[in-house]
């Protein structure tokens, strides 16, 4: 755990010294200003929506459960579970992708190569999702129609290269003849393309892209619902459009959680598109990511908390090991 935490930390100082960044450029008596103004009501709505967005996301976990036979692990767990991996959305190296995984062999002893494409699956559709926002808001409008084929040829790449068999069979023939010790890895790696192929094939896409098509909607509509708090004008269309490119353009840009990359993009966007105030883009920006990035943090380390509480063997002596399972 106390590794773990290391590890967010200094992520954690970065925030604070770009948010400060952000601050310094957009000028701190106009964001100041425009929170003067700000209704807080409306950031309620959006934690709601953002806790929304969680929520069905726990439905597609489920659903691939479900689908992989995982049985046994009752619901409170399996939130908590799902719920833990938001706690290292920042941390280097992606840890909270498959932190999951490392905590349900922990819990529940269920091998990491059979929960481990989730992961992949949980992003493929994620992606199919916004980028169906995205091609629903280009309509009409000039230059979102690139982010939507560019994100199409990236799902259409992801999809062949899961169903295309020869390369993964391949993969594991060769790890199958390696030396000893990769030889070892040959039957968790083939039942992982297994796992990949149940949770990612074409039978499994269609409830869990809706499932995320709304989800990562409720999202723009809370960035929407933060505009509105400032008395902007901006509609939810373009709102919803705004949230989907930046959120796009952080999950293909390798930095934890889009950092840097997604703040950067919806404000811009919400100045130059939007027609907005830049101090009131800048708070607009910050306050939507303190509701749909920051709440899920904290939401992450609570779960983390109940679920050491309900499994004291997690992440327990042996805290290296439980690093490198996560990792």
């Amino acid at each position: 755990m106390n590794r773990l935490l290391r590890r967010f930390v200094p992520v954690l100082l970065i925030a604070i010294a770009l948010y400060g960044a952000f601050v310094v450029w957009s000028g701190y008596d106009d964001i100041r200003e425009s929170l003067s103004a700000f209704r807080p009501i409306m950031l309620l709505w959006a934690l709601g929506c953002a806790t929304a967005n969680y929520a069905l996301r726990l439905v597609k976990w489920e659903f691939y459960l479900w689908r992989l036979g995982i049985r046994g692990v009752g619901k409170l767990d399996s939130a908590l579970v799902f719920l833990s991996g938001f706690a290292f959305t920042l941390t280097p190296g992606k840890v909270g992708e498959v932190f999951k995984s490392a905590v349900l062999l922990q819990t529940h002893r269920i091998p990491v190569a059979r929960t481990a494409p989730i992961v992949i699956a949980e992003r493929l559709t994620d992606v199919i999702g916004v980028v169906l926002l995205i091609a629903l808001g280009s309509l009409g409008f000039d230059g979102g129609l690139m982010w939507a084929i560019l994100g199409a040829l990236c799902v259409a790449l992801a999809i062949a290269l899961i169903l295309w068999r020869r390369p993964l069979e391949a993969l594991v023939e060769v790890v199958s003849r390696g030396p000893e010790r990769v030889r070892r890895l040959a039957p968790k790696l083939k039942e992982a393309v297994d796992a990949l192929r149940l949770v990612a094939g074409p039978a499994s896409l269609a409830v869990p892209s809706v499932l995320s098509l709304i989800a990562w909607g409720l999202e723009g509509v809370a960035l929407h619902l933060v505009l509105v708090g400032f008395g902007a004008e901006s509609s939810l269309a373009l709102a919803v459009f705004f949230y989907s490119t930046a959120t796009l353009a952080g999950a293909l840009i390798p930095v934890p959680g889009g950092l840097g990359v997604t703040e950067s993009m919806l404000q811009q966007q919400i100045v130059r598109l939007g027609g907005v105030a830049m101090g009131v883009a800048t708070s607009g920006m910050l306050l939507t990511r303190l509701a749909t990035l920051w709440w899920a943090v904290i939401l992450g380390f609570v779960a983390l908390g109940w679920l050491k509480l309900r499994h004291p063997c997690l992440l327990a002596a042996d805290d290296g090991k439980a690093a490198q399972l996560s990792t």
